[in-house]
């Protein structure tokens, strides 16, 4: 028995550290979802790509929210590209090529937690580059310039050296120059470099002095650039800025310079130095030059120099980036404004430009005195003097207005009126031709009872219409002043609205509230009836409704509103004032209970009592609606019955409101509870029917005569 014992005990405390170690170990184990490592895309999709490009790798591993790593792997090469924490178990990681050796390279996913890779393919290419050292646009190279030629190699070999084959190709046909180039390797990563100055030093007869466009290749179609050399230091030039101009021909031979354009003729003979350098910098560009292209050009007086393609290039005067914005006297930004623009040094006028929906419009301007014009609608609302030295932002102050119009009550101006369509409208000639014009605008005043019309014209009659529902109710003459606002109250009228208040037997009504409510404005009016049931409401012109309360209790309300669009007379019948209000209580039976306690109630407060006559009816009159009945018989603090009704008309001896009590019959006046009464009554029918059934019994037996 105690082996028996022992073996259960044992057997117990296995099983609990089983359980034990089983919790450890999935509290201390990362979490592992039944995800495979993989690589489910590369882009690009190819594959393939060149060192510094991007890769993106997307794929999953199989610790959920786990560390992954990224590497490129070739002998001898083994390289992290990217590392990070998968969302979930997704990975997505982009990176860039870094500079390795080109080639065919195993790409692995690891997921770092696991020790699982998963792993696929990309190829590093080779990428020849050539890049030419050029001045920032719009300066430019001049003849007899000297220019640095950059040439490399990524995702090269690593051995042999590459030799790079240089060729520039001139302006003139078929004249080309060629070097080869031996590129260095200082990192061992397949990247190559070499850097050379055109023209080549170990090649005489290469050089800059054409005008044109010069075309560098590397190996042929590997890779290539273009350089420019001009006459002309810059391709552009502004208004008094100098012309720096350059040309090879041979030592001391004569030539023309020629510049010419719009308003620009320009012609100088020269004469070149020992060293063949024709260089003037002596001309600048004329205040009245016109924004356009030039053209200047170099030709040998004594042909001892013959160039083909000849010296001949363009520069333009392109005029400074100018944004200008047209603005009310009240700062803001106005469209559609037509400007005119007169360059005072050029003595020429700029075609129409007009404002955008923004207020503003983009102009190209030289440096110098303008005019600027503005026309708004064909009237001139501005004429300003800008001088024009740089980009920048010419602000154009129009003579415009807005106009601020408030709509109030006519009889408290504090009460404003949302909602009313507002129309302007202005006759005027338009400056631009003379011809006469006309502008209408309309809107709707705010919440606040305003409405607001922008950039109009000044020192111009306005006419102002006020309408509501259709009807004009105000006609206005107004004479624009020029200023940032021009306000105007117009006064929307009132008319008086007489209610008569009467009963449902024409009665008049005293001291019923009578409240107005417009059903747009919200404005609210209210007052009481006199002796005579009338009121009059002095109240702007709308539509109302009307509603009538006696001591907070609705007695009637419009169905349809009224129009107020001049006096007004309405009377109202409420019906529910002054009911008569009949409540019979009956028994069980039917049978009137006299006597009984009626009370009505509304909301909760009790409004009147009284007690059932001999025909059970309790009379009251009051105002209906809806009301609460309690009737009480011998406990005043507890009511036998409770009824909750609407009453609408007269309830009177024809059709009282009838109470049920069945708690209760009346017998001979009095009051029997229904249950004993119903026992009593099953008592006595039992006691009738055992005494009918023992006289049966009698009847049947009679008594016999007996015999000696």
């Amino acid at each position: 028995m105690e082996s028996s014992g022992l073996k259960k005990k044992t057997a117990i405390i296995v099983l609990i550290i089983l359980i034990t170690l089983t919790i450890f170990s999935q509290i201390t184990t990362p979490h592992v979802n039944a995800v495979d490592v993989k690589i489910t895309s590369i882009s690009p999709a190819t594959k393939r790509g060149k060192v510094g490009d991007t890769v993106r790798v997307t794929g999953t591993i199989n610790t959920t929210g786990g560390r992954y790593e990224i590497w490129f792997e070739k002998d001898p090469w083994h390289v992290r590209v990217a590392n990070g924490t998968a969302s979930e178990n997704n990975v997505s990681a982009p990176f860039t090529i870094p500079p390795l050796p080109g080639g065919n390279y195993t790409l692995i996913l690891k997921d770092v937690d696991a020790n699982i890779n998963a792993t696929s393919w990309f190829i590093i290419e080779t990428d020849y580059i050539l890049k030419i050292s050029k001045p920032e646009h719009p300066k430019q190279l001049q003849q007899r310039a000297r220019v640095n030629i950059s040439i490399s190699i990524t995702g090269g070999k690593t051995e042999p050296p590459y030799i790079a084959n240089i060729t520039v190709k001139t302006p003139a046909a078929d004249e080309a120059y060629s070097i080869c180039v031996s590129l260095t390797n200082t990192t061992n990563t397949g990247i190559w470099n070499a850097t050379i100055t055109y023209p080549f030093a170990d090649v005489p007869k290469a050089h800059t002095n054409y005008t044109g466009t010069y075309t560098v290749s590397f190996n042929g179609t590997l890779a290539s650039d273009t350089f420019f050399i001009g006459l002309t230091d810059s391709a552009e030039y502004h208004r008094r800025q100098t012309v720096d101009i350059k040309a090879v021909y041979a030592p001391y031979e004569n030539v023309t310079l020629t510049i010419v354009g719009e308003n620009v003729h320009y012609s100088k003979n020269l004469t070149a130095d020992s060293e063949g350098i024709v260089h003037y910098n002596e001309w600048s560009i004329p205040e009245n030059a016109t924004i356009g292209s030039y053209r200047v050009s170099i030709t040998s007086i004594s042909n001892i120099t013959r160039k083909t393609p000849s010296d001949v290039q363009n520069f333009t005067v392109p005029g400074f980036k100018i944004e200008i914005c047209t603005r009310n006297l009240a700062g803001e930004t106005v469209s559609d404004v037509t400007l005119k623009i007169h360059d005072i040094w050029a003595n020429i006028t700029y075609g129409d430009v007009v404002s955008n929906k923004t207020g503003f419009v983009r102009v190209m301007l030289e440096v110098g005195d303008h005019n600027f014009t503005a026309y708004y609608k064909g009237v001139r609302v501005n004429q300003t003097a800008v001088y024009i030295e740089h980009e920048g932002v010419v602000n154009i102050t129009c003579r415009l207005t807005n106009l601020r119009v408030t709509i109030v009550s006519a009889r408290d101006k504090a009460v404003t009126v949302p909602f009313v369509n507002v129309t302007i409208s202005c006759n005027f000639t338009r400056d631009i031709d003379g011809k006469n014009d006309r502008y209408v605008n309309s809107t709707l005043t705010d919440i606040k009872g305003t409405a607001k019309f922008h950039s109009l014209l000044p020192d111009a009659n306005h006419t102002i219409v006020a309408l509501r529902y259709g009807k004009n109710f105000n006609q206005t003459i107004y004479r624009m002043e020029p200023r940032d606002w021009n306000d105007i109250d117009i006064t929307c009228p009132t008319f008086p609205m007489h209610i008569k208040v009467l009963d449902g037997e024409s009665n008049p009504i005293k001291d019923a509230t009578v409240e107005a409510l417009e059903l747009e404005v919200g404005a609210h009016y209210s007052n009481y009836t006199d002796s005579n049931g009338n009121v009059t409401l002095n109240c702007i012109f709308g539509k109302y409704i009307v509603k009538i309360y006696f001591n907070s209790i609705l007695l009637n309300e419009t169905k349809e509103p009224i129009i107020l669009f001049g006096e007004n007379s309405t009377s109202f019948y409420c019906i529910l004032y002054n009911l008569p209000i009949y409540v019979k209580v009956v028994d069980y039976f039917g049978q009137s209970i006299p006597k009984a306690n009626v009370t009505l109630e509304r909301n909760g407060a009790k409004i009147n009592s009284n007690l059932t006559g001999a025909d059970g009816i309790a009379r009251f009159r009051g105002i209906g609606g809806a009301l609460t009945i309690k009737v009480y018989l011998t406990n005043p603090e507890l009511p036998e019955a409770t009824v909750t009704t609407y009453i609408g008309e007269r309830r009177d001896y024809s059709n009282p409101i009838v109470v049920k009590i069945g708690r209760y019959v009346v017998l001979a006046g009095l009051l029997v509870d229904t249950a004993k009464f119903v026992m009593v009554i099953l008592i006595l029918a039992t006691i009738v029917l055992v005494a009918i059934m023992e006289i049966v019994r009698r009847k049947r037996v009679k008594p016999g005569k007996t015999s000696s």
